[in-house]
């Protein structure tokens, strides 16, 4: 079928066959199928939706534009998780690691920031020498050698989503969840997992600011993924506050590798992480239960033995083999490091995490533009949660910057992102908010 017959069809508002969205999308491709088209296509879907069966034809005609790992050779599951983007989200850091210790294998894909919201490749990228960007035979290795990798997509995987993505970013087409689906399963259904867990964040600093919204992602990954053969499950979890007590690439790679050692662990993130690796180990089998589970997960932390896995990890993809124990000596501290403090005395009743997120989007931690280079040092740090008491002598964090000037303007943005009141008016709202399954 011509591919403008193709959009005419979804314009009308008809539903597609799996035969015509594999054409449409091997014409995206091979370059057949114009960026117009592929725009006109999108704004179709944004105005009629896809329905399941949609969703899963583009999802797997995605997969299968490029390479598809194999990792049936490993001994134990192939398993992962998808966060659908958060402030002070350093989950993934912490994440693979742990499920390589208690015996499954993660080869993590994973992307850059986008909007208000960190990216986990920005943060390796703080790592002098890691590769971010190896070739496949690499990423192969230290899977198979160490039992994680986190990586960013290759143009072997999935490469008609990396050209439909590019043009969805700027046509105004992001928002429809099928297409948003479709995105995030076709990369992760190309590296070959047995196993995928979501994180759907819910909240100021999500991109799904409500729980409808979120169930409604959540449900249509969830059952677009188990259409697509791979076992899946959801977490919804509160993104009402920074997760970590940090945010930034540098810092939030410091805050991470304090968590593994046990120097530094921020409560929500430990929550956040020991439920979602609950629930990866349960899906690959690795324990009976979710109590199972997290029980598993602590000894992984209290053994030193995720510590290990991260710093091998970071070894056999170009990084320093002492970043544990000397990661002050390779994280790049910024020129201006000072505490804010807020303008009255009381307790943090709530946080706007979106405009943290935009505070180190503004210090020059992300990106306006897609060319932007960004500075890896900035953010913040120290980062006051909901319920703690801040005063002359207590800060609600500190602030990492270039120069004087962005310092304070970053800490003008801290401070109206927070809501002081009296501890009475504290809402204790919960991490993990529910679990989606097909």
């Amino acid at each position: 079928m011509l591919p403008q017959e193709t959009i005419r069809k979804k314009r009308d508002g008809e539903a597609l066959s799996a035969e015509e969205i594999a054409e449409f999308v091997a014409g995206i491709t091979s370059g057949a199928v114009s960026e117009g088209q592929i725009a006109a296509l999108a704004m179709a879907v944004i105005f009629n939706n896809m329905n399941r069966d949609e969703a899963v034809a583009l999802t797997l005609a995605m997969r299968d534009s490029g390479d598809v790992l194999d990792w049936s050779h490993l001994s134990g599951p192939v398993l992962d998780k998808h966060s659908t983007g958060g402030v002070g989200d350093n989950v993934s850091l912490i994440l693979a690691p742990v499920i390589a210790a208690c015996g499954g294998f993660v080869p993590m894909i994973s992307g850059r920031g986008l909007g208000h919201t960190g990216g986990t490749l920005d943060k390796f990228d703080a790592i002098p020498g890691y590769q971010t960007q190896p070739d496949n035979a690499l990423f192969r290795k230290v899977v198979e050698n160490v039992g994680c990798a986190i990586i960013g997509q290759t143009g072997d995987l999935a490469p008609a989503d990396k050209r439909f993505y590019s043009i969805r970013d700027v046509t105004a087409t992001v928002e429809s969840v099928p297409l948003i689906t479709a995105s995030i399963l076709s990369k992760k259904l190309a590296a070959g997992l047995q196993g995928l867990v979501l994180d759907v964040k819910c909240g100021t600093g999500a991109f799904m600011d409500s729980l409808d919204r979120a169930r409604e992602l959540a449900a249509s990954l969830v059952a677009v993924a188990n259409g697509a053969g791979l076992k899946t499950t959801a977490l919804i979890t509160d993104m009402n506050e920074p997760l970590a007590s940090a945010a930034g690439n540098a810092l939030e790679m410091r805050n991470a590798i304090q968590f593994l050692n046990g120097e530094h662990v921020d409560s929500r993130l430990w929550d956040v992480t020991v439920a979602l690796c609950g629930e990866m180990l349960v899906s690959g089998g690795l324990a009976g239960n979710a109590i199972e589970g997290r029980e598993k997960v602590a000894r992984a932390f209290d053994s030193g033995k995720a510590c290990e896995i991260f710093a091998k990890m970071v070894s056999g993809l170009g990084g320093p083999n002492d970043m544990v124990e000397a990661h002050e000596k390779y994280l790049k501290p910024a020129t201006v490091i000072r505490s804010v403090y807020a303008e009255e005395e009381g307790s943090v009743i709530a946080t706007n995490a979106r405009s943290v997120g935009l505070g180190v989007v503004a210090l020059g931690g992300g990106r306006t533009r897609p060319q932007d280079e960004i500075d890896h040092s900035v953010g913040y740090s120290d980062l006051a949660a909901i319920g703690d008491m801040v005063d002359a002598e207590n800060p609600i964090g500190m602030v990492h910057a270039r120069n004087d000037d962005e310092a304070e303007q970053a800490a003008r943005i801290l401070r109206e992102a927070y809501k002081i009141g009296n501890a009475r008016d504290v809402i204790d709202n919960p991490t993990v908010i529910e679990r989606i399954a097909n």
